[in-house]
């Protein structure tokens, strides 16, 4: 009866990533930024949005939301850690057309609404709308399969499955 209680909580290990954005999956080493290009901050996918709802890939925590907003790092329960970069060269935006729904420490579950953002301005005020999605801690990661289906739907498509070193 109270074996369950008592049994130690399983580790999450794995992660499956849903797609942050609507848009067309590209790979990471298509991105026109050697920074995301050679994988410098880590390795990942990329969407060509087609809108600007961004939704959480994981459940997890909201570990940095720049002030910009042009950027949010979310930590899942299997301790992988994702960078979604909207746009690049947003920054110097300065958060003009970026409206965040969530903030730092919140819990957030995959699907969740995180940022929203006005494509028209990224367009016109930045270099491009591509938006990277990295992983920042590979040191921990064992393995990565990447889905490359052309198509995303934000909240559904499976764009990784990622298990976690032991």
């Amino acid at each position: 009866m109270f074996k369950n209680l008592f049994q130690k909580k399983q580790k999450v290990t794995e992660e499956r990533v849903l797609a942050p954005i609507n848009g067309k999956i590209v790979e990471i080493d298509q991105v026109p930024d050697p920074t995301f290009a050679q994988k410098m901050l880590g390795d990942g996918l990329a969407i060509i949005p087609v809108d600007g709802s961004i939704t959480a890939p994981i459940d997890g925590e909201i570990v940095q939301l720049f002030p910009t907003k042009h950027a949010i790092g979310i930590r899942g329960n299997s301790g992988l850690e994702l960078l979604i970069h909207i746009g690049l060269e947003t920054v110097s935006m300065n958060g003009e057309g970026f409206t965040a729904h969530v903030q730092q420490g919140q819990k957030v579950k995959a699907g969740d609404l995180l940022i929203d953002v006005d494509l028209d301005q990224v367009k016109e005020k930045a270099a491009d709308t591509i938006t990277p999605i990295v992983i920042t801690n590979m040191d921990a990661v064992e393995s990565i399969e990447k889905q490359t289906a052309a198509k995303a739907s934000s909240g559904e498509t499976e764009i990784m499955f990622i298990k976690m070193k032991k």
